[in-house]
């Protein structure tokens, strides 16, 4: 029975530990959603290695800068590869000036090419049913999002940053 206490002291201890520093500041809010990526992203600001801005990153790859939820600000991002990781805090929706909605996972992933995020896993969004969304490409003023049947938007509904609503189901 102490055995079993204490690995859930132990636990809860831990968990506790985790808010703690997530509380830290404003920087490190992101780190309870993705203790790794909050790690890695904490190692390279100490080294020096200062990450630009998401939607900063999203505007150079002719994204539109509002597609990624308002607190989504940590992620991860590999040059090499372009392999795009995005952390959220927690699974959320976020509404759309066009009236279409997104849900995001907890961390999204994708590929990101000039123009095109490809691969994605974590996203989805509203046709008539909710459907997973592949990639999102964008050409001029419109936002093209393929999810097994393509869906034009207008890009400027996105280029807004919006807050997202937590929701209790991905």
């Amino acid at each position: 029975m102490d055995q079993i206490m204490n690995k859930v002291g132990s636990y809860w201890i831990n968990k506790k530990a985790n808010k703690e520093i997530s509380s830290v500041g404003d920087d490190l809010n992101s780190l309870s959603s993705s203790i790794e990526g909050g790690t890695k992203w904490l190692v390279n600001k100490l080294k020096g290695k200062m990450q630009k801005p998401l939607p900063e990153l999203l505007r150079e790859y002719d994204l539109p800068v509002g597609l990624f939820p308002r607190d989504a600000t940590n992620y991860e991002f590999n040059e090499e590869t372009r392999k795009l990781t995005v952390f959220m805090p927690s699974v959320c929706e976020v509404g759309y000036k066009d009236s279409s909605v997104l849900r995001f996972h907890m961390s999204v992933t994708g590929y990101l090419e000039k123009g095109k995020l490809a691969d994605i896993e974590g996203m989805k969004t509203k046709v008539l049913v909710w459907t997973k969304v592949t990639s999102i490409s964008t050409e001029g003023s419109k936002v093209h999002f393929a999810t097994g049947v393509k869906k034009t938007r207008s890009r400027d509904a996105y280029e807004v940053l919006r807050d997202g609503v937590s929701i209790e189901k991905f």
